[in-house]
């Protein structure tokens, strides 16, 4: 299969001088070639401000609107899995994992170690996980990821950042849209959205219900999800959010196979053996509702002055029948975050901006184990209560010099503690209390526009990563004192070169990230995980992301615009004390995709994904082999008025049929490792929009 990616990489390199030939033709043709005409510039907003991507010191992903509906609707994974450096997993329907450089391995399940925003809100808790699997996929309407360590700004990491909008950013129309699509193995999706846009309000309002049969036993899941965004702006520069949402999640786990019967049947749900029932029997699975609000203030509050507070609330009422016992989690989180940020007079040559704030959250858990019969809660085990703060102050200062030269220092300190009590069967009465010392996170960045479309950059930060409360109890019931926080440094350079029009993107980046005490996740014979801290890990890695217009965008020709990708993902992570490869990470991910414009709104696009084989555990001693996935869609769209549109679409996954492990069990005993992905599928949808 590797011949494959070959000749698909071969295919690009030897037709884009043809593509680029007659774009060039057809630009001569068009009655506006006389004059360039730039796409419109991305911009990002992960370091507070509004920032051109160009010049901005860090390694930065952006996935907006049009990139996320070339892309399946049901799932992020295929969306987000085209960003060098993040990989995101499902182990079945409903059921992510996402990493980013290297993360992934104290995840057996969940998020953990990525810090997650909901526009300004943290949706990530004061225990370190992300109800990420929450949120509908058509309700995002854009997507950035900050790659390697970043505490300065956004508390503790050392994965990264995600920045979830369900905004758009520039909307200025009322309109009433409503998606529905469906697939193999009992797929359907439906979606409904209403945007109210009056002079100074902007109100969205969306619900969604999906459905999955799933490829395998055991499983299927469903989501309810209702959102509702307003947006006021009550004078000029100031204006004020209001964002929620409930989701109500049901999804089941069908666990782990043998190789042996990973091949035998990969559809399959994990059977019983004679100490243990199987998935099936105990109707293993997630019933996970989630209440999301809060409200986001900015306000400028003089010409150099300017203060953005949010304050926001969660609830989780969350059930997990398992092969040994049913766990019943009940968690409030809440909280704020607030920065000022005052920027310098403008001179010539040089410019500044400094901001200071904090960000400050509280978790409380109830966590209560019972025996599972047959997926019904059973006799009471043990109940614990678990209450985790985490908050941290930071303060940055930016600086442009001569339009050029751009540096930026920041700095965090961080502090976090939780405490715990039995409440059964030893009822308790004083909490015990773990602490952990405060800890400063620096980061130092530069960048240097050598040219108007060449930047290059550089950066040192030092990423810290408390253990979350899933790891601190995880499902073997104890609570794990002992174990330490994860700290390392990461140095990284890397450039951005794009062309006069902005049709040409390239950005190429290498980092070397040092991590001590490194968190791992172990899995016992019953199948229950626990952790550990294993020593430090060396992960240098090298990451590429290209897009291009071969053919530029135009209204005259049978081919009205031909974009090519390439997303490339290469390291070298391995642990410290043996130099085995880190477990649960793959050491080349490549990623292409080609999209083509026809007449009418007609588009195709294509994309081939290779990822290398993957470590299953820390002895390197069994492997995921290398897989090579292919999927198309085509899609086309009908103007029916000035605002009206009708689209019908199609696509195809894993066209190859290739058979696959989506989300292995890292560390399983029994090796256990393996959860098989769908097959080749298919699905078809529309979308209306008055």
């Amino acid at each position: 299969m590797k011949k494959f990616y070959l000749a698909f990489s071969v295919f690009l390199a030897l037709f884009e001088p043809v593509f680029a030939q007659q774009s060039t033709i057809l630009a001569k043709k068009d009655t506006v070639s006389d004059t360039i005409r730039r796409l419109n510039p991305v911009v990002i907003r992960g370091y507070l401000s509004d920032q051109p991507i160009l010049n901005v010191p860090a390694s930065v992903n952006v996935l907006g609107s049009a990139q996320l509906a070339l892309q399946p609707d049901n799932s992020l994974v295929s969306a987000l899995n085209t960003i060098p450096g993040v990989r995101m997993e499902e182990r079945s329907p409903g059921s992510y994992r996402l990493s980013i450089r290297g993360s992934l391995l104290r995840s057996p399940f969940g998020i953990r170690d990525v810090k997650i925003y909901y526009d300004d809100i943290p949706l990530t808790d004061a225990g370190g996980n992300t109800y990420l699997n929450a949120i509908d996929v058509n309700t995002i309407q854009h997507i950035e990821v900050l790659k390697g360590p970043d505490g300065s700004l956004f508390g503790a990491n050392s994965g990264g950042v995600v920045l979830i909008s369900p905004i758009a950013n520039y909307a200025d129309s009322t309109h009433v849209s409503a998606t529905i699509d469906g697939g193999s193995y009992s797929l359907f999706h439906e979606t409904v959205a209403l945007q109210d846009h009056q002079a100074n309000n902007q109100l969205n309002i969306a619900q969604a219900y999906e459905t999955d049969g799933g490829y395998r036993q055991q499983s299927s899941m469903y989501r309810n999800y209702f959102q509702l965004n307003d947006k006021w702006t009550y004078a000029k520069h100031d204006d004020l959010k209001i964002l929620g949402f409930y989701s109500d999640l049901n999804y089941e786990t069908p666990g782990g196979l043998t190789l042996s019967q990973y091949e035998a049947d990969p559809s399959s749900a994990r059977p019983p053996t004679a100490t243990v029932p199987g998935a099936v029997e105990q109707h293993s699975g997630i019933i996970q509702k989630m209440l999301f609000g809060g409200l986001v203030n900015e306000v400028q509050i003089s010409d150099n002055l300017r203060n953005v507070l949010s304050v926001y609330g969660t609830y989780v009422n969350f059930a997990n029948p398992f092969l040994t016992d049913y766990e019943q989690r009940y968690e409030g989180t809440y909280g704020f975050r607030t920065y000022f940020e005052y920027s310098g007079e403008k001179h010539t040559n040089y410019n500044w901006k400094a901001d200071a704030g904090i960000e400050w959250q509280q978790t409380n858990s109830d966590i209560n184990n019972y025996g599972n019969n047959g997926g019904v809660r059973d006799t009471a085990q043990t109940f614990d209560r678990i209450n985790t703060n985490q908050h941290f102050v930071f303060a940055r200062y930016l600086a442009n010099i001569n339009q050029k030269l751009h540096i930026e220092t920041a700095l965090s300190l961080n502090f976090y503690d939780y405490k715990f009590k039995n409440l059964f069967p030893n009822d308790e009465t004083a909490f015990t209390n773990r602490p952990f010392t405060p800890e400063l996170m620096p980061r130092i960045a530069l960048s240097y526009q050598f040219t108007n479309d060449f930047a290059w950059r550089a950066s040192v930060s030092r990423g810290y990563s408390t253990p979350t409360t899933a790891e601190i109890r995880p499902t073997d019931h104890t609570i794990n004192t002992g174990l330490e926080p994860e700290d390392g440094w990461n140095y990284e350079t890397g450039f951005r070169l794009r062309n006069i029009d902005e049709t040409m993107y390239l950005d190429a980046s290498v980092f070397y990230y040092r991590l001590n005490n490194a968190i791992v996740s172990n899995t016992d014979a019953n199948g229950e995980q626990y952790y550990t801290n294993s020593g430090g890990t060396n992960q240098p890695g090298f990451e590429l992301y290209f897009t291009d217009w071969i053919i530029r965008q135009n209204t005259s020709s049978f081919i009205r615009g031909v974009q090519v990708n390439e997303s490339a993902t290469i390291d070298k992570f391995t642990f410290r004390t043996n130099h085995n490869q880190l477990t649960g990470v793959p050491e080349q991910v490549y990623v292409s995709s080609v999209q083509v414009k026809f007449p009418q709104q007609v588009f195709f696009y294509v994309e081939h994904n290779y990822t290398a084989r993957i470590p299953l555990n820390d002895a390197n001693t069994a492997y995921a082999p290398a897989y090579n996935l292919l999927a198309a869609k085509v899609g086309w769209k009908h103007a029916l008025s000035r605002k009206s549109n009708f689209e019908i679409y199609g696509g195809v996954d894993n066209i190859l049929n290739e058979k696959y492990s989506l989300g292995d069990d890292l560390n399983a005993v029994g090796g256990r490792y393996y959860n098989a992905a769908a097959l080749r599928n298919y699905y078809v949808g529309m979308k209306v929009t008055i």
